[in-house]
């Protein structure tokens, strides 16, 4: 008989253990190998034990013998995907501009012409919208670069949306590119971090967000010493954006003269760089996001995705969907994109060129999609990997479904042929938030009409401004 949602709830709020047994486990754990067969043992928010057979384990047999027994046989349990950067409260406007031409395109398109048209509720409705499609696409952490604060009202409204939701999520503050705001930001942080830093029993956390340089908005939203200094007051982590080309790149080297480069830093995008600025920025151990899809489809300088020369200097990166206006809304997309554009890159190299490229594996852009997204995302400590003693963050994952099976690779078989379909069960700090296929307590057809309700007002306050 399989386990149902309630008797797993129960056990989980009970803190009675859980068993995850019989499946292929993939840990991401470098520590830890993986197991073609075995067990996951929780207890309440945390993954206690990992191995083979954990009823036959001296140190942790009685927990297991005691345990909700979940079988998992014929399914894949791994970490959860972990969204190093998305612009969350576009969510409604999903691909409206499908076939974007380039940066300078969305900019006046959305952060120009529609974000002034967004109320609180809008971004409550986005915001909830993108954790939700992260959440059953197996995504259990995102961060919500959310850069249309044009109030606190708006602020609130977007993190609100993240603690509904049940997602694991990190709310970077920055304000709007253009239009009418209250200027609330960057004071208002200090009531955001009060207020929600730590919320939903440590569920959310909070971030600064910044632009690399004042080409696109002015100086008021790009990062420098005044910026830094408040963040390293507050406590919080930096996470940057526009970070591509010659500009970036003298930015990034003023950064370091004026001991601003550090490690409290995500610099997301990277392309074009200089080879100064990524010495820099190996030097200075900053984090590093990237954006496949978007690099290549709204064509970020080089618009290839800065692989070589991150690990050249010591850095894994993290993997991030960007905005949905343009861009698909899963981690799938971006570990099979990044891996088909390198390998490609590596195989051409061979021919006829003198380059040497890194032909990156399977495993490697799963780690960039987990556990290099949770260092980024500075929660390396508490999700990322199937580890002991870190949050119960995970996936299970049907590898016996038509697309899927016979299962002969489980980590090739998340990276190329698995997607949200496929995954059963997702648990956020052992809570479930996906379960048999579906997701938990959420009335898809009631968010179905606000979604559109939302939509259709912003193009409609669009037009009337034309």
């Amino acid at each position: 008989m399989k386990t149902t949602l309630a008797d797993f709830t129960a056990a989980h709020d009970s803190n009675r253990p859980i068993l995850l047994t019989g499946g292929a486990v993939v840990t991401m754990d470098p520590s830890i190998p993986d197991l073609d067969a075995g067990d996951v043992l929780l207890v309440g928010s945390q993954i206690i034990a990992i191995g083979a057979d954990l009823r036959s384990d001296p140190g942790h047999g009685a927990a297991a013998a005691s345990a909700l027994v979940v079988d998992t046989r014929g399914a894949i349990v791994g970490p959860g995907f972990v969204d190093t950067h998305r612009h969350a409260w576009e969510a409604q406007l999903r691909r409206s501009i499908p076939d974007v031409s380039d940066l300078g395109e969305y900019v006046m398109s959305t952060l120009a012409g529609v974000a002034p048209n967004y109320a609180p509720e809008d971004m409550y409705i986005g915001t909830r919208l993108a954790a939700l499609t992260a959440l059953d696409s197996g995504i259990t952490t995102m961060l919500d670069f959310s850069h249309n604060s044009r109030t606190s009202a708006h602020s609130d409204a977007a993190l609100n949306a993240l603690i509904d939701t049940g997602i694991r999520g990190v709310h970077a503050s920055m304000g709007p590119h253009f239009g009418e705001w209250d200027r609330q930001w960057p004071k208002d942080m200090n009531r955001l971090v009060s207020d929600f830093h730590g919320a939903a029993d440590g569920l959310v956390t909070m971030r600064l967000a910044a632009l690399a340089t004042d080409e696109i908005a002015g100086p008021a939203i790009a990062y420098g010493p005044e910026l830094a200094a408040f963040a390293r007051d507050l406590g919080v982590w930096t996470s940057i954006d526009a970070v591509f080309g010659i500009p970036s790149s003298e930015a990034i080297l003023r950064w370091a003269r004026m001991g601003i480069l550090d490690p409290t830093l995500t610099l997301i995008h990277a392309t074009g760089l200089t080879p100064e600025a990524w010495t820099a920025m190996g030097d200075a151990g900053v984090t590093v996001s990237l954006a496949p899809t978007s690099d290549a489809q709204i064509g970020l300088e080089s618009a290839v995705p800065a692989v070589d020369e991150a690990l050249a200097v010591g850095i894994r990166p993290g993997l991030s969907i960007d905005v949905e206006v343009a861009l698909a809304s899963d981690m799938f997309t971006q570990m099979r994109t990044l891996h088909a554009i390198q390998r490609m890159r590596a195989t051409n190299a061979a021919y006829g060129t003198e380059e040497t490229r890194n032909r990156i594996t399977t495993r490697d852009v799963l780690d960039f999609a987990t556990l290099r997204g949770a260092h980024a995302n500075a929660l390396g400590h508490v999700t990322g990997s199937l580890t002991p003693g870190k949050e119960a963050d995970l996936l299970i994952v049907r590898a016996d479904d038509i697309n899927n099976m016979p299962l002969n690779d489980a980590v090739g078989t998340l990276v190329l042929g698995s997607d949200a379909r496929n995954i059963d069960t997702v648990l956020v700090a052992g809570n479930p938030r996906k379960w048999a296929g579906s997701l938990v307590d959420e009335d898809i057809d009631a968010l179905r009409e606000a979604v559109i309700r939302s939509r259709n007002a912003i193009i409609g306050r669009v037009a009337a401004t034309l």
